[in-house]
């Protein structure tokens, strides 16, 4: 147990080395930390960080993927499509919410995203130019979110935790309907499975860096394994999407973008070749393909809706006064 004078008066943790060692046996017992709980103003950063960094990926991610509702190929596809992209508002608002229980606004973290200061998902920076791509960012970018996000469901934060359970099962149906489409293109025409392919080509390199810098480069990775939030490394979790990827582009009769890829049988996965990491980072720093116009549809979407927003919140300011009135009775 926490010892209770460890809590200030003015509602602040005093970090010593018993608190310190306290919090940690807590999170190597495998015991959920919940909002109210003493922790670490580190743990408490970190995880509003990476709460807050994936809440902004699922929002700006629906921008490449609703820009096709309209153009998808048939009733089914757009009905699916759109389905996929209400799930990722949803995906947003749970992790928001998660994010809020340590007390940081929403407004404060949308505020952070519209201003630049919060990052979000280099691979979202990238367009959608054909139907394929739509294919390709449920197969490889869904499901390199699923490898990522799979491991957070057992977080030691317990809102998050527990946000993550829905967001993944929603997440595998995402990868499963973009793996179908491209089943669909790569069985279809020779144009078709064409179009396949200069998607997986586009967009292979930019999955494999959703996955963060190799792990010397990594700034938060150690601490956060320590802490439980994380439960692999970055070239872990690389490694497995990759070992799980490849025999799914082989099935769709497809070529991997990577003359260097061969199975290694002493280690039992695969060797790939170097990633462009100046690329990666470049689009980190907001020079991608479409960063700017990311950001542009997002302010825009945020200036036209300030009128539901405030519609919503007068409407709840007068039922909650409403019922006051009533109780006063």
């Amino acid at each position: 147990m926490y010892s209770q004078g460890l809590i200030g008066a003015d509602g602040t943790t005093h970090e010593d080395e018993e608190f310190l060692a306290a919090f940690q046996a807590r999170i190597d017992a495998e015991l959920k930390i919940e909002p109210n709980d003493p922790m670490p103003a580190g743990y408490r950063k970190t995880l509003v960080r990476q709460i807050a960094q994936h809440a902004h990926s699922e929002i700006v991610g629906m921008l490449p993927e609703g820009n096709w509702i309209t153009r998808a190929p048939t009733l089914r596809r757009k009905a699916a499509l759109l389905a996929k992209v209400q799930d990722e508002g949803g995906h947003g608002l749970y992790l928001y919410s998660a994010a809020e229980t340590l007390g940081v606004s929403r407004e404060e973290l949308v505020g952070q995203l519209l201003s630049g200061k919060a990052k979000y998902s280099s691979i979202f920076n990238y367009p959608a130019i054909t139907w394929a791509d739509i294919g390709t960012i449920g197969w490889l970018v869904d499901g390199a979110a699923i490898m990522n996000q799979i491991p957070l469901c057992r977080c030691s934060f317990g809102p998050y935790a527990r946000a993550m359970i829905r967001v993944c099962k929603e997440e595998s149906f995402h990868q499963r309907q973009g793996y179908e489409i491209m089943l669909t293109l790569c069985k279809g025409s020779d144009e078709q499975k064409a179009m396949a392919q200069d998607a997986l080509d586009r967009w292979w390199w930019p999955s494999l860096m959703m996955f963060g810098p190799h792990d010397a480069d990594s700034t938060h990775s150690d601490q956060s394994m320590a802490w439980k939030i994380k439960r692999f490394t970055n070239d872990e979790l690389r490694q497995k999407f990759i070992d799980a990827t490849v025999p799914q582009a082989e099935f769709l009769g497809l070529t991997m973008p990577d003359p260097d890829l061969k199975w290694n049988e002493e280690k039992g996965g695969y060797d790939h070749g170097e990633i462009d990491w100046d690329e990666f980072w470049r689009v980190v720093k907001g020079d991608g393909i479409c960063n700017r116009d990311r950001m542009k549809a997002r302010r825009k979407a945020h200036d036209d809706n300030t009128w539901v927003r405030e519609a919503a919140l007068a409407y709840a300011e007068k039922t909650a006064a409403r019922e006051t009135a009533v109780a006063a009775e």
